[in-house]
C-alpha cells in the first residue's frame, strides 16, 4: 500500500521518470504526488498509483 512518506520507483517505461525513485507527498483519487530530489533540484510530479512500485528504503544500507 502506497502512503505518504513511502519510497517509490516509477515503473512506467514510457515515462521520462522511468526508474527514478522518490518520496510520496500525498495520495488522492488514485494518484500520488512524488517528490524527486537530486543534487541541485527538487521536483514534484503526479503519477497514477499503477505507475509506481514500493521500494525497500532499508535495502543497501550497511547493517549495524
Amino acid at each position: 500500500m502506497i502512503l505518504p512518506g513511502s519510497a517509490v520507483r516509477v515503473t512506467n517505461t514510457n515515462d521520462i521518470y522511468y526508474q527514478f525513485q522518490g518520496l510520496v507527498q500525498r495520495v488522492s483519487d488514485g494518484k500520488a504526488s512524488v517528490l524527486f530530489e537530486g543534487g541541485n533540484w527538487d521536483h514534484s510530479v503526479t503519477f497514477r498509483l499503477s505507475e509506481l512500485a514500493l521500494v525497500d528504503a532499508k535495502a543497501g544500507r550497511p547493517k549495524k
